[in-house]
């Protein structure tokens, strides 16, 4: 076997430490899919955005992709036809959600490897692994019909073969790392910037010895840029679209310039995204009848124009909106969705909207007054994910990664945070972020329970593992 699932499988032999993460992961997967099967069905596993994946997808076995009749614009193929191969064509949701705790597994075998390649050390990969296995967001969406988990493991896949080709100098495994974004890519177009990233990251960091620093951005660039262009000419040919996905400009204008606005004028986001249309066409049609015959193109044009506008305009208020949505994602423990799963949420009310709208403590204390089951929630979610954070900074200051590859690293879940913020932020968005604090975690422990004897002797296992 070659390539990376030869590689995960010569890791494994030579780990045999990580069977028991792989099962604990595994078991906690299906124990919440169980439970959450038992008491609420598939509803909420389907609820939220799953039906705009579903709809495209069956669509797909017609040669089309569409939604309504219409091209869809704002989903891209990827995790539509991940969940019609494992089950959905059939309207299997079991059978998903089944796929997606094994990918979940090959995950967490990734964010094992990794966090060896980067801390020369056995330890550190065998608790990323533990880490990863028992972290409560990547359960949380291995049971959701979400993109997510599938974006994970090609994510870490991109993350794997440029430190191999840090650690090797070979540009196929560059090569490898685009062709991986670019379906990353089409699963969530979140990470169309990041071969940008990569390119000018290739360039500064790369050994200047045959000329890697610009053949490594080259190759990068001609693995990913193609797949993305083609997509977008489709969406050009089709709709007269331009863009890679409209969801951005969809967001800008129901999401970030709505809640300038709200904030201009004193009103909630959510009755001003019914002002200006939210959520569907025909909501929006019925305040902007003007738009009946217009393209799907111009609608949009119009979108993002009256977005840039209000943006500009107001740059302070718009950063402070974009800061606030960060911070949801970063430290919203997404007890929420644990508890729906479960049938124990009181109510349908998320916490991240009323976050922004309330301010953090208003919403706090009301939830900490009205449903105290939801506020021990999330305060054990809370302490758990605090503690991640706490050993992942001790693992990127204070153990021995190079420093290459933890800027490599930090960078990544950096540019997640980044992206995410502003209204439309929701803890989810978070689950890009969570494996790289889970190898730096990882790190954080090794450095913690590490001696100069143990030290010695990871490194010679983790050469040989990495060789492979």
């Amino acid at each position: 076997m070659t390539g990376v699932p030869g590689s995960i499988v010569s890791y494994v032999r030579m780990h045999r430490s990580l069977v028991a993460p792989m099962l604990t992961g595994a078991a906690l997967r299906l124990a919440l899919m169980t439970a959450a099967f038992v008491l609420t069905g598939t509803q909420v596993m389907t609820q939220g955005d799953t039906a705009s994946y579903v709809t495209p997808g069956l669509s797909l076995l017609h040669g089309h992709f569409v939604s309504v009749g219409l091209p869809e614009i704002d989903r891209t193929p990827g995790y539509p036809l991940f969940m019609m191969v494992t089950g959905m064509i059939r309207g299997n949701v079991l059978a998903v959600v089944l796929a997606q705790i094994g990918v979940s597994v090959l995950s967490l075998l990734l964010v094992s490897r990794i966090a060896g390649r980067i801390f020369s050390s056995q330890g550190a990969g065998q608790a990323a692994a533990w880490l990863y296995a028992v972290e409560p967001l990547s359960i949380l969406y291995t049971v959701r019909l979400m993109p997510e988990t599938v974006f994970v493991l090609l994510l870490l896949c991109v993350i794997d073969r440029l430190l191999a080709f840090y650690a090797s100098g070979k540009l196929k495994t560059v090569a490898a790392a685009g062709v991986l974004l670019a379906a990353a890519t089409l699963v969530r177009p979140v990470s169309y910037y990041m071969v940008l990233a990569f390119a000018v990251g290739l360039a500064v960091t790369a050994t200047r010895g045959r000329g890697y620093w610009w053949r490594a951005p080259v190759v990068l660039l001609v693995c990913t840029a193609p797949w993305l262009a083609a997509w977008q000419l489709r969406n050009y040919a089709e709709t007269g679209y331009s863009g890679f996905s409209s969801i951005v400009e969809k967001n800008l204008y129901f999401y970030q310039s709505a809640e300038v606005t709200a904030e201009l004028e004193g009103k909630s986001l959510g009755a001003k995204q019914r002002e200006l249309g939210y959520p569907d066409d025909v909501s929006y049609l019925a305040i902007h009848p003007e738009q009946l015959n217009w393209t799907q193109a111009q609608r949009l044009k119009y979108m993002r124009s009256q977005s840039v506008q209000i943006l500009a305009a107001h740059r302070r208020l718009y950063l402070k909106t974009h800061v606030a949505g960060v911070a949801v994602v970063v430290f919203t423990p997404c007890a929420t969705e644990f508890l729906q799963l479960l049938h124990l949420y009181p109510g349908e009310n998320a916490m991240p909207r009323r976050i922004l709208n309330e301010g953090v403590f208003a919403s706090i204390l009301r939830v900490l007054w009205a449903y105290p089951r939801v506020a021990v929630a999330m305060a054990m979610l809370e302490v758990i994910l605090l503690t991640f954070y706490a050993l992942a900074f001790f693992g990127l200051f204070r153990s021995n990664g190079g420093k290459v590859h933890l800027a490599l690293l930090s960078a990544v879940a950096l540019y997640f945070l980044l992206i995410s913020g502003g209204a439309q932020a929701v803890g989810r968005y978070r689950l890009p972020v969570m494996p790289e604090v889970c190898v730096l975690a990882g790190g954080g422990v090794a450095a913690l329970k590490k001696s100069k004897g143990e030290a010695v002797e990871d490194l010679a296992l983790c050469d040989l593992a990495m060789r492979a």
